[in-house]
């Protein structure tokens, strides 16, 4: 059997929650590889609503769920959501749960700082959820990160603190900002400490111990390739590589485990905050779209931008991350309407081009050439079957797959887990 990574082929917000949950109820172990609790998945189960933001979707299934070191961990975040959970009768412990020890800390500081550049960019903000995931990075890379492990060791964190305060104390003297308050962050670490070290451990030692018994591994992504620190529409992306790659180096395992690359691919096309978009549409169409979607951050709540779909830039991003196989989510949304259209190619001040440019002018410059299909009146909503969807609805699906060169594995029709058609099962070899 196979291990599956799972990655969102667009601007994140796919619905990669629902298909992880699926996949992590058959999985042995589910991996977060990358991002913070800036990630927002919504589960559905049995008319039950689980929200999570942090944590692997396999821990409502019970799955054994690691938080592998590429993560930055926001300690009271974590906390607070393990305690949601527990309220909602999700079972978490240091048997289903295990974190990184090597894992960098999101800091109160950093969202300090955050908060305090979005104020300050204007028209040049980039749209962060102002969560310090960036700024965390940027200290991890930086050399002056306090990690997991040092909670165990908050006697001997003055070397670390005099590199951390050195930098900041010197950014937030530039917005007016008093000096870090030392013995604060320490006060704060102490009281979340042995809450995070129950789960603390070598989770590359335990992820190896897993993949020599044979178990299957469901690497889960977060966000999205076009929001890819390298890949993504620079600079409106995230601080970390979305791309499956990362899979690797953000949980300790090499490259060979990777295994079956699953994109997780919207029916449309949505982006959360600041950032080009060739696809948007600003009309009632586009409205529809967004209310039928439900298209609202699951962490900030935030309205997205809604378009149609880009074959473009699906057929980019599965290139770039060496998709296997794409989850098609949320075609129901597009049941009822006459016309639906795919953006097939772009122009760009005259010239017709296959790819999205990659400086940000240009990105705002192309003009989105589509290809209009008739859509289908009948209901996808629930269907568990290929041959149960509409002819117009698997003419349609037949011709993402076509334009994005990438065979469609799954099909989600609604956001219940089981309402969800499987033509290529990613676990099997």
């Amino acid at each position: 059997m196979a291990n599956v990574t799972v990655i969102g082929a667009q601007w994140g917000d796919e619905g990669k929650g629902k298909i992880v949950d699926w996949l992590a109820s058959r999985a042995d172990a589910v991996v977060r590889f990358q991002g913070g609790h800036n990630a927002g998945h919504t589960l559905v189960i049995d008319g039950e609503v689980y929200k999570l933001s942090l944590l692997p979707s396999g821990i409502v299934s019970g799955t054994m769920s690691m938080i592998g070191n590429g993560v930055v961990l926001d300690p009271w975040a974590l906390r607070e959501e393990v305690q949601k959970l527990e309220g909602q009768g999700v079972a978490i412990n240091d048997d289903n749960l295990a974190i990184a020890d090597n894992c960098p800390l999101i800091l109160s500081v950093h969202r300090d700082l955050d908060a305090l550049r979005e104020t300050a960019a204007g028209k040049g903000k980039i749209g962060t959820t102002g969560r310090g995931i960036g700024p965390a990075y940027e200290d991890k890379v930086g050399r002056r990160a306090i990690r997991v492990c040092d909670l165990a060791h908050l006697d001997r964190l003055e070397p670390q603190l005099d590199r951390l305060c050195a930098h900041h104390d010197a950014l937030r003297a530039g917005f007016d900002q008093p000096p870090v308050d030392r013995e604060a962050i320490l006060a704060e670490l102490a009281d979340v400490a042995d809450f995070v070290l129950r789960f603390a451990q070598p989770v590359w030692k335990r992820l190896k111990k897993v993949r020599k018994a044979g178990a299957k591994i469901l690497f889960e992504g977060a966000q999205g390739v076009l929001l890819d620190v390298d890949h993504g529409t620079y600079p409106f992306v995230t601080s970390s590589n979305t791309v499956s790659g990362t899979a690797a180096s953000g949980s300790g395992l090499g490259p060979n485990a990777i295994g079956f690359v699953l994109g997780i691919v919207k029916a449309y096309t949505t982006r959360v905050g600041s950032g080009p978009f060739p696809t948007e549409l600003d009309d009632e169409i586009g409205q529809r779209l967004g209310e039928r979607g439900h298209e609202f951050g699951t962490v900030t709540g935030r309205q997205r931008r809604v378009g149609w779909f880009d074959a473009v830039l699906v057929r980019q991003t599965c290139s770039i991350s060496g998709v296997t196989g794409i989850a098609l989510t949320k075609i129901d949304v597009l049941d009822g309407l006459e016309t639906v259209k795919i953006c097939t190619g772009y122009r760009l001040r005259g010239n017709v081009i296959d790819y999205l440019p990659t400086h940000s002018a240009d990105q705002a410059e192309v003009e989105p050439i589509y290809e209009e299909m008739e859509g289908w009146s009948e209901s996808t909503v629930g269907a568990r079957s290929y041959v149960d969807l509409p002819a117009n609805a698997i003419k349609y699906i037949q011709r993402v797959q076509e334009l994005i060169e990438t065979p469609v594995s799954l099909v989600s029709t609604s956001p219940e887990r089981d309402d969800t058609i499987l033509m290529k099962d990613p676990f099997e070899d």
